[in-house]
């Protein structure tokens, strides 16, 4: 035990570098090159080998000596990337090719992308159940479901390897985002793009049509766009003068707007006219923003305290998150029901729902003030009580065929068939019904 005790005191401090939160599971990249999960493992998306949730932030071993720089959630899986060996890796549920291994399998361990093997890329973004990577050259490349034409290829046929999306041809992609059926891009001319669906407005393009392939969004009044995420249905941009700007389905007030209407195009929000927005983040149904002097506000759907201002009452417009010692956010990430965020004095803190060990303090409560996660805090253990997991390398990779865990469910529209939640859809029944969808037996 004594030698235990020495051990874990004697490695190295480390800091969190990077933090991303899906749908009930968080990843975060540690200084040194270190990835390490916690939250719901139950389709393998925590990439330690096994089914488990993790209360804990875990080490995952299997990407140990990759170089990792990068790490992206998706909702129930993973993706990191290696500058070094140019290569991404992806982890998780793996429905609709989401994974890019060119199946539909769950990978209970990272697996490299072959399709992106050694190319450069700047950005990964993951939704729902699609993902796209933006290289050095501005180029993008899509994978995963496509029912509503998110993959931006001029189809609704689902891809199981990253393609590239031609209507980019000629224009140098800045960033992009993924919503659950949706994705917007910016541009380094500082452009704002939507495609996928468009329902509740949430493409910015002032209707509610989906469209197959990047559409521009020409109702910003000149306004160069350097920013853009997207939570669940809405969307969310900022400009190159730092104003924030949302847009698509605000019925738990997601926009931040002081109502809960929807918005067709980009609106910008009046109540942060004042503040240069530095950095933002869509959740499920909620939104975080960073203004340039490390202040925090969260607005939105509020059930589990996800926006962290002390109560569980949905709020239409933005108000400040607050933290002890006045210390400044530099790093903000949400999930569904969750939130994660890094501030400069290199702590770590977590709130809102923590059913599954997302928030990563060891236990399920959930919890509507940030609390600081001990273990990844400077001021708590610094990231020194960190377990590995048991999965050492990458050759032994876990596949996991669907038809071993789920279920076939019919289309929900075929005659005498009832009505069967879609996993993670949270009940939502609103939710686009073109394909078979798989349940858990």
């Amino acid at each position: 035990m004594a030698e235990e005790v020495s051990s874990a005191v004697t490695r190295p401090s480390r800091r969190v570098v990077l933090i991303s939160a899906g749908a009930s599971h968080s990843v975060a990249l540690l200084s040194g090159n270190v990835v390490v999960s916690w939250g719901r493992g139950e389709d393998g998306q925590l990439g330690h080998g096994d089914a488990e949730d993790r209360p804990f932030p875990t080490q995952m071993s299997a990407l140990d000596g990759h170089e990792i720089i990068s790490i992206t959630c998706g909702a129930d899986h993973a993706t990191a990337y290696s500058e070094s060996l140019m290569q991404a890796y992806s982890w998780g549920w793996g429905d609709f090719g989401r994974l890019g291994h060119g199946n539909s399998s769950d990978l209970f361990t990272p697996q490299p992308i072959k399709a992106l093997e050694g190319v450069r890329i700047k950005q990964i973004a993951c939704g729902d159940s699609h993902c796209l990577a933006v290289t050095m050259q501005g180029e993008v490349q899509s994978w995963g479901r496509n029912q509503n034409g998110q993959l931006g290829l001029g189809t609704t046929e689902d891809s199981l390897v990253p393609q590239k999306i031609q209507a980019f041809q000629g224009i140098f992609v800045k960033m992009v985002a993924a919503g659950a059926e949706h994705t917007a891009a910016v541009t380094e001319d500082g452009d704002l793009f939507g495609w996928g669906w468009g329902r509740y407005g949430n493409l910015g393009l002032g209707d509610r049509n989906d469209r197959l392939v990047p559409q521009k969004v020409s109702a910003v009044y000149g306004q160069k766009m350097v920013l853009v995420a997207c939570g669940w249905r809405h969307t969310i941009s900022v400009s190159s003068s730092g104003s924030l700007y949302t847009y698509g389905w605000s019925k738990y007030g997601q926009l931040g707007h002081g109502d809960f209407e929807d918005h067709l195009i980009p609106h910008q929000l009046e109540a942060l006219s004042n503040d240069v927005v530095s950095q933002i983040s869509g959740g499920w149904r909620h939104t975080m923003a960073v203004t340039s002097d490390g202040k925090l506000y969260g607005w939105g759907w509020n059930k589990f305290g996800q926006v962290g201002v002390g109560d569980n009452v949905d709020h239409c417009s933005p108000v400040q998150v607050t933290f002890p010692r006045e210390q400044a956010i530099v790093h903000i990430s949400c999930g569904w029901r969750h939130t994660i965020a890094v501030t400069d004095r290199h702590n770590v803190f977590s709130w809102g729902r923590g059913t599954n060990g997302q928030l990563g303090h060891g236990d399920t409560i959930d919890r509507n003030v940030p609390k600081i996660i001990e273990t990844l805090s400077t001021d708590g253990s610094n990231c020194q009580n960190i377990e590995p997991s048991k999965v050492e390398s990458l050759s032994g990779k876990i596949w996991v065929s669907p038809s071993k865990r789920y279920a076939i469910v019919p289309d929900e529209t075929v005659q005498g068939q009832s009505v069967v939640p879609v996993k993670g859809s949270g009940g939502d029944v609103s939710v686009p019904e073109s394909d078979v969808k798989r349940m858990r037996i």
